[in-house]
This record gives C-alpha cells, sequence and structure tokens, in this order.
C-alpha cells in the first residue's frame, strides 16, 4: 500500500511539472508565431490549469484523508471549509481567466491552448506509464 502511494505521488508530480513544461514550450511556440500576447495567454492559461490541477488535487486527498480517519463513523462528516475550498477554487479561476480576457486582452483561443496544457500532460504521463507498466503497483498482482 505504501508503495502505491509512492508510485502515485510521483505519477501526480510528473504530470504537474508537465504542464509547466508543456505550458512554457506552447508559449514560447505560440510567442515565436503569432506574437508576444499570443504567447502570454498561452501561459496564463498554463498557469491556470496547473492552479486549476494542485488545488484540486489537494482537495482530493484531504478529502481521502478525512474519510480514512472516519471510516468506522456512521455518518462522515465534510468540514464546510473543505466544500468553500472546492467552490472558490472556481471562483479565482473564473476571475483570473475573466482579467486575462478583458483587462490583458489576451486572445482567447491561446488562452483556451493553456488549458488544455493538462490534458496533453495527462496524456504525456499515460503513454509514459504504458512503457513503464513494470513499475507500477498492481504489476505482480
Amino acid at each position: 500500500m505504501v508503495g502505491e502511494g509512492r508510485f502515485y505521488a510521483a505519477a501526480e508530480r510528473r504530470i504537474e511539472y508537465g504542464v509547466c513544461g508543456i505550458g512554457l514550450a506552447g508559449a514560447l511556440c505560440a510567442g515565436s508565431v503569432w506574437g508576444a500576447r499570443a504567447g502570454m495567454g498561452m501561459a496564463a492559461g498554463a498557469a491556470l490549469s496547473w492552479m486549476n490541477y494542485r488545488w484540486m488535487r489537494q482537495g482530493v486527498n484531504a478529502v481521502a484523508r478525512l474519510s480514512r480517519a472516519q471510516q468506522d463513523a456512521g455518518k462522515v462528516r465534510l468540514p464546510k471549509s473543505i466544500m468553500l475550498k472546492f467552490l472558490g477554487r472556481y471562483a479565482l479561476l473564473l476571475l483570473a481567466a475573466y482579467v486575462s480576457l478583458t483587462q490583458l486582452r489576451l486572445p482567447v483561443a491561446s488562452v483556451l491552448a493553456g488549458f488544455s496544457a493538462l490534458v496533453a500532460a495527462m496524456l504525456v504521463e499515460a503513454v509514459g506509464l504504458l512503457f513503464r507498466s513494470s513499475q507500477s503497483p498492481h504489476a505482480g498482482s
């Protein structure tokens, strides 16, 4: 069970690094092809995508810890602070996207392309796991 936790934590960390790397590469490419504003939009979208993933992962890990701690309880109590964090995450991301598009006037297409950095990083990790399948925690079962 401990090895399994380390395996998935490493995959999550690689996804985070992948979002940053893909976002940076995409921003540099977009900036060189379509101009600085497109590059900034790509970087802003990738940064928002990274923040969303990180906050979501932290929230899910907190809920998992609570559920393990309360597994024998008849009724599981979820603190309001965790629910507020889940909702607050969306509010902050929407606010940041709104400011990026209206005040900074970044191109919508480049911001949306930056948001897709998370999807690309997850695909890269999934393909990588196919080639590292012998290291998976379920390989021997």
